[in-house]
């Protein structure tokens, strides 16, 4: 085995993106972000594929959002 885990608490995957748990709870609850329910108490584990996977379909999606929102300096006379 790697160093790096194959899954993810939520916790952890808030540190990647910088958020808190409770927002990633919640992109997963929506179906943003992949993830499975493991153990008695469903606690919930991301796998470090997925989230890459999630990463960079927020990249074209941020890119895509640019290229239809064009940005206008107003200061440039």
């Amino acid at each position: 085995m790697s160093g790096t885990p194959r899954f993810l608490t939520l916790a952890d995957v808030a540190e990647v993106l910088n958020t808190s748990s409770a927002q990633v709870y919640a992109l997963v609850r929506r179906g943003d972000l992949p993830a499975i329910k493991i153990g008695g108490r469903g606690q919930w584990r991301v796998e470090g594929s997925r989230l890459e996977e999630y990463i960079q379909q927020q990249y074209r999606s941020a890119e895509q959002y640019v290229a239809d929102h064009p940005f206008v300096d107003s200061d440039a006379d």
